[in-house]
């Protein structure tokens, strides 16, 4: 009887230190997986037209098609670091890099609003000499891509800085409520970290920097800590610095998803555009809404910007051209000891994107032609950070 009570003992005892070995163990990629897709993030849809520009969507040109030849690129060197080169960045809407005869030097990093760079990983990708920054959208059904997918690219190209949905405050781009957004970013920001610890994860750029956008901010900081219990973790601050109207129905960027109620938007004019000081306002605006809470030793970069009105609303390539290396000599230039980002002499704003190189919608900024060759913004481009590097 006593023998059977000590294996019994014995065997009770192996079964509470395999129980707790199993609470204990870390969960596999594939269960962790599994628990971040089975949290539910509503979906928010608003079906709103396309309406940036006053002229509207109705009166753009018929879209292009994706062109199919491709440029033999002479390799480049990646940039280094902070300086202009990798500063300098450009948003390419046909998704392909390789379809532009790009000048020397080129631009130091581009996006494409997707996770694939058309590169190779390794040789190839460090041969174009331009990062990639990939970027996560919010779909009516959740993120695109799945979480399978960022995981497995993740692994695959380690150390990159991930985008989680582009303009989530505009109807017809990511189209978020505050929780929504909240939600899916969660959902991203743990896939992409567990596939690569040295990832870095950025927020979503909103539109452009207004009270009413700052509010779209706070609530989806507070819909984070509120659904998960936490404060919102961000390695890089990201916004798009546009100078478009804030009303509803009207031309600009609308309301933002959960604000249909709101009377405080912005009424910027079509002069106002290529206003580089509004563009250093919403660069300050932001970096002070950082400093508040917490946030000033993260980078901020603006992951879109540019002309988007059309020559005939007074915007010919001159003026566009004006705006850019305009902004080059802002942004290259803005610091401040209170606000700034310590680690890069203070300066309030770490890297940018021109949009674009070629969009049959809004022209205006383009820097190449349909054939993809090179135009005078190009020009100007190439030749700006030929001149402003030692």
């Amino acid at each position: 009887m006593q023998d059977f009570a000590r294996r019994l003992l014995v065997f009770l005892l192996i079964g509470v230190i395999t129980a707790g070995w199993l609470r204990a163990r870390p969960a596999s990629p594939q269960r962790i997986l599994a628990s971040l897709e089975a949290i539910p993030c509503t979906a928010f849809v608003s079906n709103a037209p396309e309406t940036l520009v006053p002229s509207g969507e109705a009166q753009m040109p018929e879209k292009q098609e994706r062109p199919t030849g491709l440029f033999d690129l002479a390799a480049q060197e990646m940039p280094v670091p902070y300086s202009l080169r990798w500063r300098i960045g450009v948003g390419i809407p046909d998704g392909n890099p390789y379809v532009f005869d790009w000048m020397s030097p080129r631009p130091g990093w581009y996006l494409n609003w997707s996770t694939n760079s058309f590169t190779a990983p390794g040789t190839q990708a460090a041969a174009l000499g331009m990062e990639f920054a990939p970027m996560i959208r919010l779909a009516d059904d959740g993120l695109q891509p799945g979480l399978t997918r960022i995981y497995r690219l993740a692994q695959a190209r380690p150390g990159m800085v991930w985008l989680v949905g582009n303009e989530p405050d505009v109807r017809w781009q990511d189209d978020a409520t505050p929780k929504e957004y909240a939600c899916q970013y969660y959902r991203a920001w743990h896939t992409i970290k567990l596939a690569d610890p040295t990832a870095q994860v950025a927020i979503g750029g909103i539109s452009q920097v207004t009270p009413l956008r700052l509010r779209y901010l706070d609530a989806v900081l507070a819909s984070y800590a509120d659904q998960f219990g936490k404060p919102m973790a961000v390695d890089v601050w990201n916004i798009h610095a546009f100078v478009l109207r804030e009303q509803a129905g009207e031309w600009g960027v609308d309301l933002p998803p959960g604000f249909e109620d709101a009377t405080d938007g912005v009424l910027w004019d079509v002069e106002d555009h290529d206003d580089l000081g509004l563009v250093e306002e919403q660069v300050r605006q932001m970096r002070s809404w950082m400093a508040e809470r917490g946030e000033r030793e993260k980078p901020l970069y603006i992951t879109e910007y540019g002309i988007l009105m059309p020559a005939e609303a007074g915007f010919p390539p001159t003026r566009v051209i004006d705006f850019m290396v305009g902004s080059f000599d802002l942004l290259d230039s803005l610091t401040d000891e209170a606000l700034g980002f310590p680690q890069d002499e203070n300066r309030l704003v770490q890297r940018w994107v021109w949009f674009s190189t070629r969009y049959y919608l809004y022209p205006a900024g383009d820097l190449f032609t349909t054939e993809g060759t090179p135009l005078s913004p190009l020009r100007a481009l190439s030749g700006y950070i030929r001149a402003h590097t030692k």
